[in-house]
């Protein structure tokens, strides 16, 4: 496009600054981060705003324009602008230049100008392309932008978060304001913006101004007139002209910035989609917005995600006849598999099951296949010399077990695959990692494959079998490609030998779930609803019986920071916070007794709603069936959903009471729990080889007592209950990489006084000292920390010249190791024990696995022999400079088997 033919733009010209902190306030900071410390819930946001405005809009030409620090020529005129703004959250820190990058990728042209804000870029690129015939579509929260409303300029106002928008034309603002969009800035001038620290005329507001302008023209005529204007709104008029002819200076849009003149400059379609996806991986988004990115944005050729380009081979559907000799024939040698099925609630199904090699390509309908197919399917499923390969290869098993189908030989699992390449990434399903790593869009069949459903041609079976087929061949062509990665990344021995085979022993204790009381859970509930009424009670005591809902941010916040005059925290931008760090900090402080109760409160409604979440996950046969997962936290530990039983409190007695409710099964003895006495510190001890951590192992003395009397330079019956809990909080604090300043936080204590307990333990254990700071040198010169097993964590941002990143990526540098190294341990672990379950031929089983701890089903008369295999499998999982020490207890319920 040349400059001639302005006239046919239809330009989006995007606030960058307003929209990112909108976007940064309406999604939480905590549930959007990259994986290493950075959130990213502005970057998601702005993201998701801009795709979904150009794919409404339909822009011919973009440009977002940001402010650069420093302050403008509006500063110069009036040194309190802005003045009253609250500090930047430091959540916020770094994301605007993530923006940057985004829009860099999808080829959007972003603009600053020095001594001028992104409000004065904005009006003179929508002043120029109304002038020449263009139209101009302005998306920001800032109410200046309202001046520049014409027949050719429409405004796009954020009225929820960033996703819904209200379009201001002339004819809309007149009707909200009773003004023409030009004359708004004398409206602003008159009543003042407090985001600015504008102030305006007091007892002057808008319906006041309007009516002004309308009676005298605009804001000249207004002062002209001044003088005849009656009453007090008249008179404070006059006494305020001063304030209000700055404000009208400050407020008035710069139309003429230099700025890129040729159209082309702005033009859509120059974004990369290679580069776009690679950015997402970096930034752990998922694969909702990638397949939502308009093709607008992209240069089109082989960067933009299509439909798969590879010609297939022949899709076979084989009758149940023809199966067998399929099987023998071409799927002989392995295959790679895709199925259409479920697993919920301990049940699965297999609807169909897509077989994929070079040359070949089956899909079967199990319902289809008569006894001898499905006879010869399962002997090739149950083949440990086929190879076979899936996504998600726990997940199918689980399906083909619903089928009584149990499959053997796995030789890739690309779930897990990618997780051990890139571990601070979000997972993705199958079309996810499709597009990723192939640029092919799985989706794109799967609406063919709807279409044809919609259309009634043969039931959109035909076109089901091929979109099923062709997730088969995309597992096939991932495989290699994540094989070799794999290799690169020193992680195939970790795959090949450790993940793959802990998930066949995590889908049977998946499978088999743990026998669960609804009637316990239900009791515990009544108790927790009646001492949730009590505490609601007395709360409203404090406050004359006002019954406020202590659930609502917005009532607690005029509550505690107005009524109750307690002093404020944190400032937010809906006001002061009420989150559970800042009410502890305030109790505290305080002591209010109106804060005991709202914290109880929080704390009971807390056990309740993990209680209502148990007993909505439990099967018909009562039992619950949770779904852990290998390839969720970064460090390598396992994590749970649906439910997740690993945050079943067990800090209190309320939450270790939930514990109660989980029983031995029907036909087994009891229960048996045994976890890891201190591993992290034992592996601090090995890695670190400090020879005061080891000799305080070895002499199986109480740990924290012999480094508390090393750190305060005392006997150890000298050290009293303060000295260990300080001693205990930096030995784990090290280990998990907690700075100075959270010890301070965690002790209650001074940061000076923090530092000087966290020195006093160094001089004392040189040894870890110099561990972890070669831990974080050592992994900014290779690029990543390894475990015991040589699990990798990459941590580029150890070189990052943004300091937040950079200290993030040092904790993880610190604590990675020690983390990530008990990750492997439990699972080394719980693969042994499950092998001396089968060699001594005992019927007891694993049950769980939760944080360090495996729960055990023991059966009658087996007690002494699972004691034995768990010591043993435990014990001697990995050698260490010290021993591992192994807890065991036995009960009739989780609790009682506490030990």
């Amino acid at each position: 496009m040349s400059a001639s033919d302005t006239g046919d733009q239809r330009i989006l010209l995007i606030d960058g600054h307003a929209m990112a902190f909108r976007a940064f306030f309406a999604l939480p900071a905590d549930g959007f981060s990259d994986g290493r410390g950075q959130a990213t819930n502005a970057v998601y946001g702005f993201t998701r705003m801009i795709i979904n405005v150009v794919a409404s809009e339909k822009p011919t030409h973009v440009a977002v324009a940001f402010d650069l620090p420093g302050g403008t020529f509006r500063d110069r005129i009036y040194d309190q602008y802005k003045g009253g703004r609250d500090e930047t959250p430091p959540e916020f820190v770094g994301q605007i230049d993530l923006i940057m990058q985004v829009l860099d990728a999808l080829g959007v042209r972003w603009l600053t100008v020095e001594d001028y804000e992104a409000d004065d870029i904005i009006a003179s690129l929508a002043h120029r392309t109304a002038t020449e015939g263009g139209e101009a579509l302005i998306v920001t929260s800032d109410r200046d932008a309202i001046q520049l409303v014409g027949e050719s300029v429409t405004l796009l106002q954020p009225v929820k978060g960033v996703t819904e928008m209200r379009r201001m034309n002339p004819a809309a603002i007149e009707e909200k304001y009773g003004i023409p969009p030009e004359r708004y800035s004398d409206l602003a001038a008159l009543v003042g913006e407090s985001a600015d620290n504008l102030p305006g005329v007091p007892g002057v507001g808008p319906k006041t101004a309007a009516k002004w302008i309308v009676q005298y023209g605009d804001l000249p005529g207004i002062i002209a007139h001044a003088g005849e204007i009656k009453g007090k709104a008249g008179q404070s008029l006059r006494d305020h002209i001063a304030d209000v002819e700055r404000n009208r200076l400050m407020n008035a849009a710069v139309l003429d910035l230099e700025l890129p003149a040729d159209p082309e400059h702005y033009t859509l379609g120059r974004g990369d989609g290679t580069v776009l996806n690679a950015l997402f991986d970096e930034l752990a988004f998922g694969p909702t917005i990638r397949k939502d990115v308009p093709a607008d944005f992209l240069a089109g050729g082989a960067d933009v995600p299509q439909a798969p380009a590879r010609e297939l081979p022949p899709v076979q559907r084989p009758a149940s006849a023809e199966l067998p000799e399929l099987l023998t024939s071409a799927f002989g040698e392995g295959a790679a598999l895709a199925s259409d099925g479920s697993w919920v609630l301990g049940q699965g199904d297999l609807r169909r099951l897509a077989l994929a090699t070079d040359d070949a390509l089956a899909v079967l309908t199990l319902a289809d296949l008569d006894d001898a197919a499905e006879r010869a399917l399962a002997a090739w499923l149950e083949d440990p010399e086929i190879p076979k390969s899936a996504h998600d290869t726990k997940n199918l098993a689980h399906q083909a077990r619903g089928r009584g189908l149990r499959i053997a030989g796995w030789r890739t699992d690309l779930a897990i695959a990618e997780f051990l390449c890139r571990p601070d990434q979000r997972p993705t399903d199958l079309a996810g990692l499709t597009l990723r790593h192939l640029q092919e869009d799985l989706q794109v069949e799967a609406a063919a494959a709807q279409q044809e459903l919609d259309l009634g041609a043969d039931d959109g079976s035909d076109a089901e079998a091929e979109q099923l087929g062709r997730a088969a061949d995309a597992v096939l062509r991932l495989e290699r490609l994540l094989r070799s990665e794999l290799e690169e990344h020193a992680a195939l021995s970790l795959h090949d030998d450790l993940e793959l085979p802990l998930s066949a022993v995590i889908g049977e204790l998946e499978a088999t779930g743990i026998a669960v009381s609804d009637d316990v859970l239900a009791g515990l509930d009544q108790e927790h609803a009646t001492k949730q009424t009590e505490v609601a009670e007395s709360a409203f005591s404090h406050l004359d019986g006002d019954r406020i809902n202590l659930g609502s941010p917005k009532q607690l916040q005029e509550v505690l920071y107005e009524r109750l005059g307690l002093p404020k925290g944190r400032r937010t931008k809906t006001g002061y916070s009420t989150n559970a760090e800042t009410l502890v900090d305030l109790f505290e402080k305080t002591q209010h007794p109106f804060l005991a109760d709202l914290l109880a409160h929080r704390d009971v409604t807390k056990m309740r709603q993990i209680i209502d979440t148990l007993r909505r996950f439990i099967s018909p046969e009562g039992r619950i069936h949770t779904t852990f997962h290998q390839n969720i936290a970064a460090t390598g530990r396992l994590s749970s959903n649906n439910p997740n039983l690993q945050n079943i409190p067990t800090r209190t007695e309320e939450g270790r009471r939930i514990r109660s409710a989980f029983g031995n099964s029907a036909g087994y003895h009891a229960l048996l729990t045994a976890d890891y006495s201190q591993i992290e510190m034992r592996i601090m001890a090995h890695l670190s080889e400090d020879a005061g951590l080891i000799e305080a192992f070895r002499s199986g003395e109480d740990l924290h007592r012999f480094v508390a009397s090393r750190v305060f330079d005392v006997e150890p019956e000298e050290v009293d209950g303060a000295m260990r809990s300080k001693t205990k909080a930096i030995s784990y604090g090290l280990a998990y990489g907690l700075s100075a300043f959270g010890l301070a936080r965690q002790l209650h204590i001074s940061q000076g006084e923090a530092t000087a307990l966290r020195d006093g333990y160094f001089e004392r254990f040189g040894g870890v000292r110099d561990f972890l700071r070669e831990s974080v040198e050592k992994a900014r010169a290779t690029g990543y920390t390894e475990t015991i097993l040589g699990r990798r964590r990459y941590l580029p941002d150890l070189t990052s010249d943004n300091r937040q990143r950079r200290e993030n990526a040092e904790r993880v540098a610190l604590n990675s190791p020690i983390q990530g190294s008990a990750a492997d341990i439990i699972k080394l672990a719980m693969l042994r024990v499950d092998e001396l379950l089968r060699e001594k031929e005992l019927t007891s089983r694993v049950l769980l696995q939760v944080h360090d701890e495996l729960v055990m089903d023991v059966a009658e008369g087996e007690e002494a022999q699972v004691r034995e295999v768990v010591t043993e499998g435990m014990g001697s999982a990995f050698e260490l400079s010290v021993p591992l020490e192994v807890g065991i207890g036995v009960g009739p319920n989780w609790l009682e088997a506490a030990h």
